[in-house]
């Protein structure tokens, strides 16, 4: 079990709020993630971490103008 895991039982936290408001951004609490690029991908890919990796696809996304 994770450091993080471990806390979060040990203390009762969650990796979000209980109660959360409209409107308000809430992000998670990052799990270490043991797969990680090479420093030539990652340099490309612009984050060591493949789950991080997350392409902008622009106007090719669905509902994009171009579909």
């Amino acid at each position: 079990m994770e450091i993080i895991e471990k806390a979060m039982q040990s203390y009762g936290l969650s990796p979000l709020p209980s109660k959360t408001v409209e409107a308000m951004a809430y992000v998670p609490f990052q799990q270490y993630a043991s797969k990680t690029y090479s420093p030539a991908q990652a340099l490309e890919s612009g984050t060591v971490y493949p789950i991080l990796d997350k392409p902008f696809f622009g106007s090719k996304c669905s509902g994009g103008k171009d579909d």
